[in-house]
This record gives structure tokens, C-alpha cells and sequence, in this order.
């Protein structure tokens, strides 16, 4: 968790470039965004060349060579205003700048080079670059811990900042979903509306400290570094911070593209193994705009049934999909509504459903959702429908979002029945003893597929919860009557006896 002296100094960076003149949120992260990531290539450099002193042998691709040391950010902070700027933005082929350098060190063909290619610097000022530079150095990011929790911060500057919010997620929402669908070494991860790259990024984190023979085996190296992660998206700004997000979390190569994930133009289909989102809410497209093959599966204009029939297409069989969707979409009752969760529940295999309190996006949208989690068939298998019922994130539901105790979140990947199965087409498997027997009056609950079926396959936890009501015993009405006279005469004694000394 980020801690206060740290927002504090972020603030700061923040400030010096709005006083500056850059106020648009997503300029203000762009232009962060490369500045971290010109750090972060001469701290793993740094950490390469301490390792080849220690142990000797040769420094393997490096990113800077002899010549280009001046361009390395522990030599340029020092310099003077006037000269760091003059040396971010000289433009000379034999001789970059260290802009100009950064655009051109992506291999060719990459995510990272075709938008770092149109990629444009706009620190206005030789004082603002040398300022911010500053303060950034002031911030250890060697932890990878840190460097995404001052990741996260500055994402969620873009969310407080107006309509952008739609690009973050939280980050202990997007951890738990992670954690419940457990990627594993060979997966093939998408995010169709992927944004900064929050759940890529989580994923990559997963894997290298859960599956460290990533970094042992050339094969699975190799597909961890270019052939599995995978993200759309239609904002080249946000590409281009995802790109570099990804790089900066140590995958060479993500798979990061400019596309329309529900247009024709997209053609995935049983293609991942495993799909992490939260795809926009409220979108309305036009039948034209959309792919014909996802309105077969639900008529619909609205972009969050349409990414559902998206997730199904694309993924292979067997795969997982955990998925953030508004509550509309558990209990709607158009019939697009019902196609597509008859889709799931029938012909797929749903495993479970967490409902979320409103707050969990607060302060940029109150809207409540649930998170989904189904794994591809296309032979049903559905048997019995986990429900929870999250009432605490570990953080308070206002707009403020301050830490509090008692989170769900720990008994939600303890109790999920998958938990021990996800990675294969089986991970609704037989749920545990515990959840089996626990009542519908509890926080979870499992409710057969059966049942979900006669409710018109409404999947709202409120349709199957039981509240229990206490018993509330009253006494005997002329006893109630005997009290009220009695304290109305201790009341009219008081009044009589203030009257008294008033005279």
C-alpha cells in the first residue's frame, strides 16, 4: 500500500506540472510514464553490470552502450536545466537524444515501437524537466512492490480527474481476481480492454513469484517474454502507457494493440486460455459497429453483454475467464440479457459469482457490480453456482477510500471452489465440505444450476439470499401505557417544581 510520504511526493511531481502548464491527466502520466521507464532501464542496467562484476562474464544486450552513457539517467540528473533538456531533446541520428533514443530501442515490429514511434515529448520547460526529474530520483523504485503501488497512484490521478476513470481498476480487486483464476506458465492471457495494463501487469507479478521456473526454462521464458500476454484497446495513449507498464514489469514483449475487440476487424476466436477485464459499462453500439458473430450469440447494443460473448468466442476450450460486470447484467430482463446468461450457465460452465458493494470504484462511480468467473466448454457442465456476498474490500465504501479492517477478500479466495483447480477445464470441480453445507443466510452459498433455471437464469445473489429476521418480543400494551403515564407525571413534576422557582 502506498504510504503518505510517498503520495506526498507524487503530488508534488504532479503539481510542478500542472504550475507548469501541462494539465491534461493523461499528458501529465504520458510524459511520467517515460521518465519512469528511462530510470527503470538504468536501474536494470546498474543491476546487470553489479552482477557481471561480482560474477564475471560479459553484460548480455545491453541497453545502453560506452558511447551512450550521458544518456543513462544517473548521469544526466546531474546536469544543470538547461543542458538535461538540450540532451532529451536533440534529434540526431548518429547522436539521439535520450527521447529520440528511447522511441528507437523497442525491437522492431513490437508493441513498445509502434507506439512509442508517434510517441511525443511535452515537458514544456528546462526548469520543469530538471524539477521533476529531481523529485522522481528522490523515490527508491528498486522494489517491484513500490514501483507499482506508484504506478497505481499516478492511474488513479487519471480516474479523479473526470471522464478517463473507466481506465482503472482497483488494484487489490484486480490482485483477487488473479489469485482466484491462478495463471499458470503455459496460459495465453487477454485483456480485451486492457487500459494501462492493470491486469496484465498482475498476472506477470502472479507468475514470477508463484512460478519461478519461468526464468529457468528457455521455453516457457520465451513465451512469457512475446507470446503470452495480450491486450486491446482504442486509445494509443493508453497503448503506449501499457506497452511501457509491461516493459517496466519485465515482459519484453507484450502482445499490446490498437483494435476494436467488437468489431469485425477482430477475429480471435478459441484463442486464450485465460481472459482477465473489466471491459467498459454502459456503451451502446450501433448493429453495424459490432461483429455479427457476438449478436448470434446476444442481439444486443450494449457493450458489456457483448464483451461476455466476446470472452466466450476467443477463449480455447478449457479456458477461464474472470470478468467485472454491472449488476444489470445478472438480473436484466431484456432478451439479450437472458441469451447471454443462459450461454454461460448451459452451454458453459459458471463457476462463480461475487457481488460487490458500490463503493468498491468509488470516488469516480458508484455503480455496483460483480465479478464473474466461467470456464469455456461449449458442453455446459454447470452443477452448482458459488455465490458471495462481499460487504468489505478492506476499504471504506465513501468517496475517500481510506484502509479499514476486516476485508473479504482473504475468505473469498479461501472459500472460491475452483481455487485449487483453476488452469484446467475442470476447476468447478466438487466444491468443499464448508461451502456445501453453509446456509443461505451466510456471506456465501451454493446455489444448484437447477434452481438458477426456474428463476429464469437470474443470477443476482439477492434472488437466492435468505435474511433472517429476529424475533422481536413486545410487552404487554397496557404495561407500555403505565410507563408512558408514569414518566408523563415525572415530567409534569419537574415542570411544577421549575414553575416554583420562578416565583
Amino acid at each position: 500500500m502506498i504510504t503518505g510520504e510517498l503520495k506526498n511526493k507524487i503530488d508534488k511531481i504532479w503539481e510542478v506540472f500542472w504550475t507548469g502548464g501541462v494539465t491534461n491527466p493523461l499528458s501529465v502520466i504520458e510524459q511520467l510514464t517515460y521518465l519512469l521507464f528511462i530510470k527503470g532501464l538504468d536501474e536494470s542496467q546498474k543491476r546487470q553490470e553489479q552482477e557481471v562484476e561480482l560474477l564475471g562474464g560479459d553484460l548480455e544486450n545491453p541497453v545502453y552502450s560506452d558511447a551512450q552513457r550521458n544518456l543513462r539517467w544517473s548521469s544526466f540528473k546531474e546536469l544543470e536545466a538547461e543542458q538535461m533538456y538540450q540532451l532529451f531533446t536533440r534529434l540526431d541520428d548518429e547522436n539521439p537524444g535520450v527521447f529520440q533514443f528511447i522511441k528507437g530501442i523497442g525491437k522492431e515490429g513490437s508493441s513498445f515501437a509502434r507506439y512509442m514511434k508517434d510517441a511525443i515529448f511535452m515537458i514544456p520547460k528546462p526548469r520543469i524537466l530538471e524539477r521533476v526529474v529531481s523529485l522522481l530520483d528522490a523515490i527508491p523504485m528498486e522494489d517491484r512492490d513500490t514501483k507499482g503501488d506508484v504506478y497505481e497512484y499516478l492511474l488513479s490521478k487519471i480516474a479523479t480527474s473526470g471522464q478517463n476513470g473507466q481506465f482503472r481498476t482497483p488494484r487489490h480487486i484486480i490482485d483477487m481476481m488473479v489469485e482466484l483464476v491462478k495463471p499458470t506458465p503455459k496460459d495465453t492471457i487477454i485483456d480485451p480492454a486492457c487500459g494501462s495494463g492493470g491486469f496484465l501487469v498482475a498476472a506477470n507479478n502472479y507468475l514470477r513469484e508463484k512460478h519461478k521456473e519461468i526464468f529457468t526454462d528457455a521455453e516457457l521464458n520465451k513465451h512469457f517474454n512475446h507470446n503470452m500476454f495480450f491486450g486491446h484497446d482504442m486509445d494509443s495513449t493508453m497503448l503506449r502507457i501499457g506497452a511501457m507498464n509491461m516493459m517496466l514489469h519485465g515482459v519484453e514483449n507484450p502482445k499490446i494493440d490498437y483494435r476494436d475487440s467488437l468489431g469485425e476487424e477482430n477475429t480471435d476466436e478459441n484463442q486464450y486460455s485465460l481472459i482477465l477485464a473489466n471491459p467498459p459499462f454502459k456503451g451502446s453500439l450501433d448493429y453495424d459497429s459490432c461483429a455479427k458473430s457476438l449478436l448470434k450469440v446476444c442481439k444486443t447494443k450494449k457493450t458489456e453483454l457483448l464483451f461476455l460473448a466476446l470472452m466466450i468466442r476467443s477463449m480455447k476450450l478449457g479456458g477461464r475467464c474472470a470478468v467485472i460486470v454491472p449488476d444489470g447484467v445478472l438480473f436484466g430482463s431484456s432478451k439479450a440479457h437472458k441469451d447471454i446468461r443462459k450461454e454461460i450457465v448451459d452451454n458453459q460452465k459458471l463457476t462463480g459469482i461475487i457481488s460487490m458493494p458500490s463503493g468498491v470504484f468509488k470516488p469516480y462511480a458508484g455503480v455496483s457490480t460483480a465479478i464473474l468467473i466461467f470456464t469455456k466448454t461449449n458442453e455446459g457442465g454447470t452443477d452448482n453456482v458459488w455465490f458471495y456476498d462481499m460487504k468489505n474490500d478492506g476499504f471504506s465504501l465513501d468517496d475517500k477510500r481510506e484502509p479499514v479492517e476486516g476485508s473479504d477478500i482473504p475468505d473469498i479466495i479461501s472459500r472460491y471452489p475452483g481455487n485449487q483447480n483453476a488452469g484446467s477445464a475442470d476447476c468447478q470441480s466438487a466444491p468443499s465440505p464448508s461451502e456445501s453445507s453453509r446456509k443461505r443466510t451466510e456471506q456465501s452459498f451454493l446455489v444448484p444450476v437447477d434452481e438458477i433455471r426456474e428463476n429464469a437464469y437470474d443470477l443476482s445473489i439477492n434472488r437466492y439470499k435468505e435474511i433472517e429476521y429476529e424475533e422481536i418480543n413486545y410487552g404487554d400494551p397496557r404495561d407500555i401505557l403505565s410507563e408512558i403515564k408514569s414518566l408523563q407525571n415525572e415530567v409534569l413534576a419537574d415542570v411544577e417544581e421549575l414553575e416554583g422557582m420562578l416565583k
